[in-house]
């Protein structure tokens, strides 16, 4: 086991890998060779020399993507925060399996390999609002699921999730994580009072929780989700592997945000796919310091929005890695 302990997990964020530096160089050399004027594929430039200190070459790849979705249900649906039951986190998991589902039509689209994860499904978490949503065994565990869930031989990486609530749950954290208010949205569609609801709920959660707050792991196993845990300990898994992440929308970055205040530069081989469409997703990429690489008004969830962001880069590594140098092309370099 990677670890069995949230201290483990404390240890581990304390010993992060850094990018190679000497990849880093390699590759702003050979995009300073390229037939293109400086700087003209703007930040696709920047995107492959990024993963290129990640993956420790001047030319890197992205033609082995993978897409984990973790799934999991949440005892605050009891308190009216959602649109739809908590049946249908098991029923999207089935549509998953099946192929039906916008996930598994973009995971094509960018032949990613796609992985299905559904964590005790018929266990729902407690509700946060009466106390802690899961126990220190729990959360380690779910940490752990999505750790393992890691294909090292990919070359990038996106964690989704499905979960019916879990848009309270991330809202929860990221109260707790930056404090202040708004935080939670209409998620799934819910109605001003549930919108309401869901607002007393993220209240009632952090209030009760309040004495552990000033942990990020224990603001995870309080108010997170086994997906929301899961896909931290996927990222965790990348970073320590080197595999460089795309991250989705809300959901995904308030499980990314625990590892960042947990331990600043925990996201540094991460970069924001999308800026989502729920209203707190464009605050929260602004306290990651991550810039969005579309803005398509997405909300679906599923690792969606990171998965079409898989595309652009790819392009930005078929470009560095596959274009000649002034040199190879025999073309005549600016002055």
């Amino acid at each position: 086991m990677p670890f069995q302990s949230l201290a483990d997990v404390r240890a581990m964020l304390a010993a992060l890998p850094a990018p190679d530096a000497a990849a880093i160089a390699a590759a702003e050399a050979r995009n300073g060779q390229l037939t293109k004027p400086p700087g003209a594929l703007g930040r696709l430039e920047k995107l492959a020399i990024w993963m290129g200190g990640w993956q420790g070459t001047d030319k890197p790849t992205a033609d082995k993507p993978q897409i984990a979705i973790f799934a999991g249900n949440h005892g605050v649906t009891a308190k009216g925060v959602s649109a739809f039951p908590a049946e249908v986190t098991a029923q999207m998991v089935a549509n998953f399996a099946h192929g039906g589902a916008a996930i598994n039509q973009l995971a094509r689209t960018f032949g990613a390999r796609l992985d299905v994860h559904a964590l005790e499904l018929d266990r729902p978490t407690a509700d946060f609002t009466e106390g802690p949503a899961m126990t220190e065994a729990e959360v380690v565990e779910a940490l752990r699921r999505g750790y393992e869930a890691v294909n090292l031989d990919a070359d990038l990486f996106v964690a989704g999730e499905m979960g019916i609530g879990n848009t309270t749950s991330a809202a929860a954290i990221a109260t707790a994580l930056y404090g202040g208010v708004g935080w939670a949205g209409r998620g799934t569609g819910v109605d001003d009072a549930g919108l309401r609801r869901k607002e007393a709920a993220v209240a009632a959660g952090v209030e009760k929780n309040a004495a552990l707050m000033d942990d990020p792991l224990e603001v995870l196993r309080c108010l997170g989700g086994r997906e929301i845990a899961a896909m931290a300990g996927a990222i965790l898994g990348a970073r320590m592997g080197r595999v460089p992440v795309i991250l989705d929308g809300f959901i995904a970055c308030a499980a990314a945000a625990v590892l960042e205040k947990a331990a600043p530069g925990a996201l540094d081989h991460c970069v924001a796919g999308h800026q989502s469409a729920e209203g707190a997703h464009a605050r929260l990429l602004e306290k990651l310091g991550k810039e969005p690489l579309l803005n398509l008004g997405l909300r679906l969830g599923e690792g969606s929005g990171a998965a079409l962001a898989i595309g652009v880069v790819q392009g930005a590594v078929a470009c560095h890695s596959g274009m000649l140098t002034f040199a190879e092309a025999g073309v005549a370099a600016g002055a």
